[in-house]
């Protein structure tokens, strides 16, 4: 199981550049499509508080949308978050 979930919808922007992040980066991810899924879209609402794709998680953290990510990889505590994420698997 991955360390990383994001949720999504397939035509999305920041989805789309939110994944190629983590893809440059060699992360795997779980996606959770909440496109058409009322109970994925509930699932995210309940989980976050937000409806907005994407919503990112390393680990239990909740990192939020794409700008979020890519402020946390820019700021380098991306990398930290993810070990931190794979030793608590």
């Amino acid at each position: 199981m991955s360390t990383v979930t994001i949720y999504t919808t397939a035509t999305c922007p920041y989805c789309i550049a939110a994944k190629a992040l983590l893809q440059s980066k060699g992360v795997a991810f779980d996606e959770i499509s909440i496109e058409g899924d009322r109970a994925a879209a509930s699932a995210l609402v309940a989980r976050t508080g937000r409806r907005t794709v994407p919503q990112i998680f390393v680990g239990a953290t909740h990192v939020g949308g794409c700008d979020d990510l890519h402020a946390l990889e820019k700021a380098g505590g991306l990398d930290l978050l993810l070990e931190q994420a794979a030793l608590d698997v």
